[in-house]
């Protein structure tokens, strides 16, 4: 098939980024005519306070990528949709936040998906099939207009592809369109691309824990400072990544609970050729999220040979072997994050971890997922997809 998948890629930092480039080079290794169509300007930076996009590679840069999209110009959506209609048989939409959904509204235009799904039955159109690719169907933190933006995207694809049940619960409910599930696959930050480390029989306690990635309220840094002022007296905590709406909040609670010299703040896009060192200078990564569904954070810790203590959300809890290869508890509640702090650091519990760590199977988890992908792109039954559900009421954008 030749197809092509628009979303972000190279300079374009993050895991969704690094998501897109690792399906396109799998999907062209099963024979397939792939190319990315990426954004010269994704979003205007006020919508994202953080850094956008990265000097140095984080992985390989695809061969067949170009940048036509940019928010600032609107005729280049029909001219995508117009452009890819005659050289794509497949197209994937990569999802990634509510306020792309015009612009995936007019390439689907130019592809000839004007209409909204009918419910109970597929819509009939010519030209190349959709595939909505959602990490997330709707954001953590929503806004009024997220969910009418997004429903009229996924009712005018294809096929939906999500990474969780409870995405595809959230999906049925905006669309008729069947609704497939395959588990994220591990990419990026060095997975699958080198031999894991070493074991390191040896390997000193460090009483320092790792808050890694981009730092935002439904992410419960908060949470974690509480535990860690309620839990061993002398363990610190390094936290790096960036700070959605900044860091004074941070700075402030961290004074308030008495942890200014046990908490280090690294603000700031982590590169990858740091993440290494930093999972190097920590026992173990703590994702104390309140809410969430996939993420690939598991994947670079367990490649770096370190447990990692979460909360039951998302894949958080299928992800992390509870007593095996980390920690689990429940999401919001301090005590118990505290109790698993305890516990981590009791004689023999954190080597007893550390010896069960095994580095993610990138290849064994890539292959279900094409398995799942690559009928859903034909137009032909998959393993895990779903019959339509029925559609929800109508709105004005579907």
């Amino acid at each position: 098939m030749r197809i092509a998948i628009v979303g972000p890629t190279h300079p374009y930092k993050g895991g969704i980024a690094q998501h897109t480039t690792e399906l396109a080079r799998r999907l062209t290794a099963r024979g397939h005519q792939v190319e990315i169509a990426s954004w010269s300007a994704q979003y205007p930076a006020r919508l994202y306070p953080g850094q956008q996009k990265v000097d140095t590679a984080e992985m390989e840069p695809f061969a067949a990528t170009s940048y036509p999209l940019s928010w600032r110009r609107p005729d280049s959506w029909a001219r995508l949709g117009r452009r890819l209609r005659r050289d794509a048989d497949a197209v994937v939409l990569v999802v990634v936040t509510p306020i792309q959904a015009p612009a995936y509204l007019g390439i689907l235009a130019g592809l000839g998906h004007t209409r909204a799904r009918p419910a109970g039955r597929p819509a009939r159109v010519r030209g190349p099939r959709v595939l909505a690719l959602c990490h997330n169907v709707l954001p953590h933190e929503r806004r009024v207009v997220d969910e009418p933006l997004i429903r009229a995207v996924l009712r005018r694809a294809d096929a939906v592809l999500v990474h969780t049940e409870a995405q595809a619960g959230v999906a049925r409910d905006l669309t008729p369109a069947p609704v497939a599930v395959a588990a994220m696959a591990p990419h990026g930050v060095g997975v699958g691309s080198a031999s894991p480390p070493p074991v390191v029989t040896d390997d000193p306690v460090r009483r320092r824990l790792l808050f890694f990635g981009l730092v935002r309220p439904y992410k419960g840094l908060d949470v974690l400072l509480r535990a860690l002022a309620a839990g061993p007296p002398d363990v610190a905590l390094t936290v790096a990544g960036e700070f959605w709406g900044g860091v004074d909040a941070t700075r402030a609670l961290i004074t308030e609970l008495g942890l200014d010299g046990r908490v280090e703040l690294r603000p700031g896009y982590v590169p990858t050729a740091d993440v290494p060192g930093l999972f190097a200078a920590a026992d173990a990564l703590v994702l104390p999220y309140r809410a969430g569904t996939a993420s690939q954070n598991v994947d670079v810790a367990h490649l770096n040979g370190r447990p990692v203590v979460a909360t039951r959300v998302g894949t958080l809890g299928g992800s992390v072997r509870d007593g095996v290869d980390g920690l689990l508890v429940a999401p919001d509640d301090v005590d118990a994050l505290a109790a698993a702090l305890r516990r981590l650091y009791e004689p023999g519990v954190l080597a007893g971890l550390r010896a069960q760590v095994v580095p993610p199977d990138s290849d064994g988890a890539w292959k279900p997922y094409l398995d799942i992908a690559e009928p859903l792109l034909a137009g032909e039954p998959g393993p895990r997809a779903r019959e339509p559900a029925p559609a929800s009421a109508p709105d004005g954008l579907a």
